[in-house]
C-alpha cells in the first residue's frame, strides 16, 4: 500500500542547510549535460496552457497564405476583411452558437474563413471534422488547391499533419489525420461519404450547388448535419453559399430562419449606421467609373476611398428574430469588397453589361449582390405567341439555323416529335412536327422513328440538314425505348430522363450506362441514359418566348433578333402553341413548411413543351452551350451563311437570304465523333 502524498510545501526559510545543498547538487547534475537548458525550456512550455484564442485571433497568429491559393500571399490579416471577424469567432468553441449561416456574394473571403476554421480545429480544438463540397471531384480539387497549401504554409499545422509520403501517415487526398481528430472531405453527391463518421464540426460549402438528393438517400445538408447531433451543444455547423433561385435556394432558406444579420457601417459625413444597398449606388449612365454610394440619412456622396475606414468601424446587427436561438445568419454583398478587390465601379460596369439579358442579370444578382434570382414562371400568353408566328416554306430551315435536333415524347398510342433548328446565341426555329401513330408496342412505330433519323430538311442555303441528335424520353415504356435506342446506336440518339428541380450547375448530366450483366456489371456497350433538369430548360424556354423583338423597320435597317429568340412557323396551330405554354411555375410548401418551386400543368396536354425541352437537351449534349466562336463560324461556312449573321437586313429568320450550294449536313456528326 503506498504512502499518502502530502500537498504541503515547506517555506523556503524552513529548509535545512543539508536539504539546500542537496538541491543544489541535484540542479548541477540536471544541467551538467549538453542541451539540458533547451530540454527544461521545452518542458516548461509543455506545462504552459495554450492561449485562449478565437478563430480570427488564431488566423492572425498562425495562418499563412500560399501563392498557390491566394492572390495576396503572406500572413493572413483579418483587418483586410473585417466583416469576417464575427463570422469566424462565432465558430470558436467559446461561442454558444451551434449553426452559422453565411449567404454571400462571390469572392468576399468566405472560403478562406472556412479554411481558417479548419486550421483552428487541427491546431487548437481537435475533433472529427467533415468538409463537404458539391461533388467528390470538387472535394478532391479543393484538397489539392486549398487544404494542402493551408497545411504546408502554416508551421503550426505542418507539424501536426504528417506528410502524405510518410508511411501510415493518415494523410490522403480526402482525409487528414491529426492528434485528437480527423478531417474528412467528401462530396454532397456521395451518401456514403456523408454518413461515414460522427463529426463535431461540419463545414458545408456552396450548399446551393448540392444535388437535391445524395444517391437518392435524402437531402445532403440533412445527412451531413445528422453526423453532428451526438455532440449536442459542442457541435459547430458552418453553411456557406452564393444563393441561386428564390424558392429553391438552400442558403436563403437557412438565412431567413436565422436572425438575418447585416453589416452596418458609418457614413463618413453624418455617422449614421447603415448597411450597403445596391439601390444607393449611383453613377452616370455609361460612366461606371463615377459610381458612389449615397448615405441613407444625409444622401451624401460616399466615395470608394472611404470604404476602408467604414469597414473597420462596421458591426453586425440582427434584423430579425431567429426561429432557433442556436443559429445565426450573415448576409454580405460585393459592395463590401475591400480595396483592390471588386470596386463599386466594377459593380456598376457589371450591371450595365448585364442589362437586357435575364441570364446575365441572374448571375449579377447571385454573385455580386448575394441575393436570389426570382424566376418568372408565368406561362407566356399563347395568343401573343400565336401572333408572332412567321412565314417561311414548310419543311425548310431558315438561314440562321445551323444544325438540327429533335425531341421525342413517347405516349401510349403515339410518338410525337418536334424538330428544332439552332443558331448562334441559341436562337431557335421550329422546323417540323411529326406524329407517329401507334404506341411503343407497335414495331411499325419504331420503324417510322428510325426512318426519321435518316430524313433531311432543306436549308435556305440549299444544303440538306439531318438531325444531329434526337433525345427521347424514357419515362414511359422504358425498356422499349432502351431497346430501340440500342438497335439504332447511341451516336445519334440520346435516351433522357427528366429530373425535378433546378440544377444550374449542370442542366444535363451523363451518360450513365444502364445495362448490366447477370452479375451486375455495367455494360460499356449497353444503353446510355442522360439525366435532364427539365425545370431549367422550361424556365429558359419561357424566358426566350418573352423576349422583345425588333420591328420590321428595324430588321430592314440591319437589326438582329436577341439571342435565344424562339421562331414559330405559320403552320404551327393553336393547339400546339397552347401545349407549348401549358405549365406555370408555382411555389409549394412541404409538411415542414419549406418552400420549393414546382412546375404544374395548366391543361392536360403539354407534349409540345416536353418535346422542346428534349430537343434543347439534345442541343446541350451536342455541345452548343460550350462551342467557341470558331465552331459557329465553321458551321456557317459549311452552310454558306455569312459569318456572324451580320449582313445588311439581317439574315436571321429569312430563308431567302442565304447563297446556294448543296451540301450534306452529317459532317457535324463526323466532326463531333458521333458517327
Amino acid at each position: 500500500m503506498s504512502a499518502p502524498i502530502s500537498r504541503n510545501s515547506p517555506s523556503p526559510g524552513s529548509l535545512s542547510e543539508d536539504t539546500a545543498s542537496s538541491s543544489d547538487a541535484v540542479g548541477e547534475t540536471i544541467t551538467a549535460f549538453d542541451g539540458a537548458e533547451a530540454l527544461l525550456r521545452a518542458w516548461g512550455r509543455g506545462l504552459t496552457p495554450d492561449p485562449w484564442l478565437t478563430v480570427s485571433e488564431w488566423s492572425d497568429t498562425h495562418r499563412w497564405l500560399s501563392s498557390r491559393a491566394s492572390a495576396e500571399p503572406g500572413r493572413y490579416r483579418t483587418e483586410r476583411t473585417p466583416y469576417m471577424r464575427a463570422i469566424m469567432d462565432a465558430l470558436s468553441p467559446g461561442d454558444p452558437t451551434q449553426r452559422v449561416v453565411f449567404m454571400k456574394a462571390a469572392q468576399v473571403g468566405a472560403t478562406e474563413a472556412g479554411n481558417n476554421w479548419i486550421g483552428f480545429v487541427i491546431h487548437h480544438a481537435p475533433g472529427p471534422m467533415l468538409a463537404v463540397q458539391p461533388t467528390v471531384e470538387l472535394a478532391k480539387r479543393n484538397s489539392r488547391q486549398r487544404i494542402d497549401p493551408l497545411i504546408e504554409e502554416s508551421p503550426a499545422l505542418k507539424e501536426r499533419v504528417r506528410p502524405a509520403r510518410a508511411r501510415d501517415s493518415g494523410n490522403t487526398q480526402l482525409s487528414k489525420d491529426f492528434p485528437g481528430g480527423v478531417l474528412v472531405m467528401t462530396g454532397a453527391n456521395s451518401a456514403v461519404g456523408l454518413r461515414s463518421m460522427p463529426a463535431r464540426y461540419v463545414f458545408l460549402d456552396e450548399v446551393d450547388a448540392y444535388p437535391a438528393s445524395a444517391d437518392e438517400e435524402g437531402d445532403p445538408v440533412g445527412l451531413a448535419e445528422a453526423r453532428s447531433l451526438t455532440f449536442a451543444h459542442r457541435r459547430k455547423v458552418f453553411l456557406v453559399s452564393t444563393p441561386t433561385i428564390r424558392g429553391v435556394s438552400r442558403i436563403e432558406r437557412e438565412y431567413e430562419a436565422s436572425d438575418q444579420r447585416r453589416f452596418f457601417v458609418p457614413c463618413p459625413y453624418c455617422g449614421a449606421m447603415q448597411w450597403l444597398r445596391f439601390e444607393r449606388l449611383r453613377w452616370e449612365k455609361g460612366k461606371p467609373e463615377t459610381a458612389a454610394h449615397h448615405c441613407d440619412a444625409c444622401d451624401a456622396r460616399i466615395e470608394e476611398h472611404h470604404k476602408p475606414a467604414m469597414l473597420a468601424a462596421g458591426e453586425w446587427r440582427a434584423t430579425a428574430e431567429a426561429r432557433d436561438a442556436r443559429t445565426v445568419g450573415f448576409h454580405l454583398s460585393a459592395l463590401y469588397s475591400p480595396p483592390g478587390w471588386k470596386s463599386w465601379a466594377d459593380i456598376a460596369r457589371d450591371k450595365e453589361t448585364a442589362a437586357g439579358s435575364d441570364e446575365a442579370e441572374r448571375v449579377f444578382r447571385n454573385t455580386v449582390l448575394g441575393e436570389t434570382w426570382i424566376e418568372t414562371g408565368d406561362a407566356p400568353d399563347w395568343q401573343r405567341i400565336a401572333e408572332r408566328r412567321e412565314d417561311w416554306p414548310a419543311g425548310t430551315v431558315p438561314a440562321g439555323g445551323l444544325f438540327l435536333t429533335a425531341g421525342a415524347d413517347v405516349q401510349k398510342d403515339r410518338i410525337e416529335i418536334d424538330v428544332w433548328a439552332w443558331g448562334r446565341g441559341l436562337e431557335s426555329w421550329l422546323v417540323d412536327h411529326v406524329v407517329i401513330e401507334g404506341g411503343p408496342a407497335q414495331p411499325e412505330a419504331w420503324e417510322a422513328l428510325t426512318d426519321l433519323l435518316g430524313r433531311s430538311w432543306r436549308h435556305a442555303g440549299d444544303a440538306e440538314l439531318g438531325p444531329a441528335r434526337l433525345a427521347i424520353d424514357t419515362g414511359y415504356e422504358t425498356a422499349a425505348v432502351y431497346g430501340w435506342a440500342r438497335s439504332v446506336g447511341f451516336a445519334q440518339v440520346a435516351p433522357v430522363k427528366g429530373l425535378e428541380g433546378f440544377n444550374r450547375s449542370s442542366p444535363v448530366s451523363g451518360p450513365t450506362f444502364v445495362d448490366a450483366t447477370a452479375g451486375g456489371k455495367r455494360l460499356r456497350r449497353g444503353a446510355r441514359l442522360w439525366t435532364v433538369a427539365t425545370s431549367t430548360f422550361k424556365a429558359e424556354s419561357y424566358r426566350f418566348l418573352r423576349l422583345s423583338r425588333p420591328t420590321s423597320e428595324e430588321l430592314e435597317a440591319g437589326a438582329a433578333f436577341p439571342p435565344g429568340t424562339v421562331h414559330l412557323p405559320g403552320w404551327a396551330d393553336t393547339e400546339w402553341i397552347r401545349q407549348l405554354t401549358a405549365e406555370q411555375l408555382v411555389t409549394v410548401r412541404n409538411r415542414r413548411g419549406f418552400a420549393k418551386l414546382e412546375w404544374q400543368k395548366l391543361r392536360e396536354r403539354n407534349e409540345a413543351l416536353d418535346c422542346r425541352v428534349y430537343a434543347r437537351a439534345a442541343a446541350w449534349i451536342a455541345g452548343a452551350d460550350r462551342w467557341p466562336e470558331a465552331t459557329w463560324a465553321d458551321l456557317e461556312a459549311q452552310l454558306g451563311v455569312p459569318s456572324g449573321m451580320d449582313s445588311p437586313g439581317g439574315l436571321i429568320g429569312r430563308p431567302d437570304a442565304g447563297p446556294q450550294g448543296k451540301r450534306r449536313s452529317d459532317w457535324l456528326g463526323r466532326r463531333e465523333g458521333w458517327f
